[in-house]
């Protein structure tokens, strides 16, 4: 299992000061924004000869991008939201054969108009569950035609954010173009944590054969927020032990934590692993 980090954790002036910066932290292997190289993260252009160039620049540097970030609000209350979310989806999709990766990161959105990291009381509504699996429906279309995975994100925040709703997700669909990504830290409830083992292994037992890519942040339940890894509350030893036995040995994504604490939950996470 590698250990990775989001590369727009790193504040650069371009690509190549970002994949310096990876790599001065001694990995290899990132979840990709479009952003790290002045871009749009969302283009809802496309224009090949820059994805040529930025996928030569990549390649030249020996990083591996474990993933692409796609991340838009799929039930946004403005349609036309949803819509161009699509749009660069698509985009992001032909990009992706350019920049050596089948992987595009997707979370599955909230009713909150202004802030899809937000909860709305709606996102559990019946409506919102049909909206997404109509605009799901329409990304598999586009990952089907690119050959690309969408890994999607199980959060609190989202309108998938349980297990069973990730099972359900993927149970509607029944295809290789949809997997999950994981994170521990965001399957428990700041007032659950004495459910914690229990919610992890809910999660492995519903998720685990469909894990595409897996996350490492950690959480507070004094501080009421997401952490770095190994500064909060999530039992990163059982977590870590969840995904071995998962089967998983791809990537772990450090992300949720400022650029001095880099350092130390690399070697916590390596020491772990």
């Amino acid at each position: 299992m590698e250990i990775g980090i989001l590369a727009k954790e790193f504040d650069r002036h371009n690509v190549v000061e970002v994949i310096q910066a990876v790599q001065d932290y001694d990995m290899n292997c990132v979840q990709f924004n479009l952003s790290c190289a002045n871009l749009p993260s969302l283009p809802l252009e496309f224009d090949k000869d820059t994805f040529v160039d930025l996928g030569r620049t990549i390649r030249e540097s020996g990083i591996e991008i474990a993933g692409l970030s796609g991340t838009f609000n799929m039930i946004h209350p403005v349609m036309d939201v949803r819509e161009k979310g699509l749009i660069a989806l698509e985009n992001l999709a032909k990009a992706s054969r350019y920049l050596g990766t089948n992987v595009i990161t997707l979370c599955t959105g909230s009713r909150d108009i202004n802030n899809m990291w937000k909860f709305h009381p709606d996102n559990n509504s019946r409506e919102a569950w049909e909206d997404l699996i109509k605009i799901m429906e329409r990304a598999l279309v586009i990952a089907e035609k690119y050959n690309v995975i969408l890994g999607i994100e199980p959060e609190l925040s989202n309108v998938i954010n349980t297990a069973e709703k990730g099972m359900r997700l993927l149970e509607t669909f029944q295809t290789d173009h949809l997997k999950i990504i994981m994170d521990g830290a965001n399957l428990i409830p700041f007032d659950q944590i004495d459910k914690m083992h229990y919610l992890l292994d809910e999660a492995f037992d519903l998720l685990g054969e469909n894990i595409i890519l897996a996350h490492a942040k950690d959480f507070s339940v004094e501080q009421q927020e997401f952490v770095a890894a190994g500064k909060g509350d999530l039992d990163y030893e059982y977590y870590i032990s969840l995904l071995k036995s998962s089967g998983y040995n791809g990537p772990l994504i450090l992300h949720g934590l400022n650029e001095e604490q880099v350092s130390e939950s690399h070697a916590y996470l390596k020491e772990l692993i």
